[in-house]
């Protein structure tokens, strides 16, 4: 790999983080990738009009090579399958932290010292507010879920209530 040839692999990975947040958030944008009629010529132009000062000339060179392979509809998968496969070659595992409220530096650090203890990775955490779930959090991680959610606790009350197991002594 060109990128990990160059030392510039940590570089390649943050500017395919910002071409996947690009794709991502612009609609518009994946609408001239997926028109045959613009012209590839077009379609670089336009992509080193957004990218050509914030990324690496390694990335960039990546990147008019998927338009001229006809892949530009693809750029936002193909810059997400980078990154995962750059958390693989560093041992990352991501993680998705969901709580009621924000949490502070020292929960978030503790979470990510007990995911990095389970798993013996690298951890990157991502983390969503979600009021809906009234307290608690819910993780994921490597195919892995624990949700200790005061909502989720609700609803197996819930289901336990809703089953009758009263029994008429009569």
């Amino acid at each position: 790999m060109v990128a990990t040839d160059e030392n510039q692999l940590d570089a390649v990975n943050d500017d395919m983080r910002l071409v996947h947040s690009v794709c991502a958030d612009n609609h518009i944008l994946n609408v001239v990738f997926a028109n045959p009629f613009i012209q590839e010529g077009k379609k670089i132009a336009i992509l080193k009009d957004i990218f050509d000062d914030k990324i690496s000339k390694i990335s960039m060179l990546f990147i008019s090579f998927v338009v001229k392979k006809r892949r530009t509809v693809n750029l936002k998968g193909i810059s997400n399958a980078f990154v995962e496969l750059y958390r693989k070659e560093k041992n990352v595992v991501l993680s998705h932290l969901v709580t009621a409220t924000e949490v502070d530096e020292s929960a978030r650090r503790s979470v990510i010292d007990k995911i990095a203890e389970y798993t013996g990775k690298v951890v990157e955490l991502e983390s969503e507010v979600n009021p809906e779930i009234l307290g608690g959090f819910g993780i994921t991680f490597d195919n892995n879920m624990y949700d200790d959610s005061i909502s989720t606790a609700i609803n197996k009350l819930r289901k336990e209530f809703s089953k009758n197991v009263y029994e008429s002594k009569l």
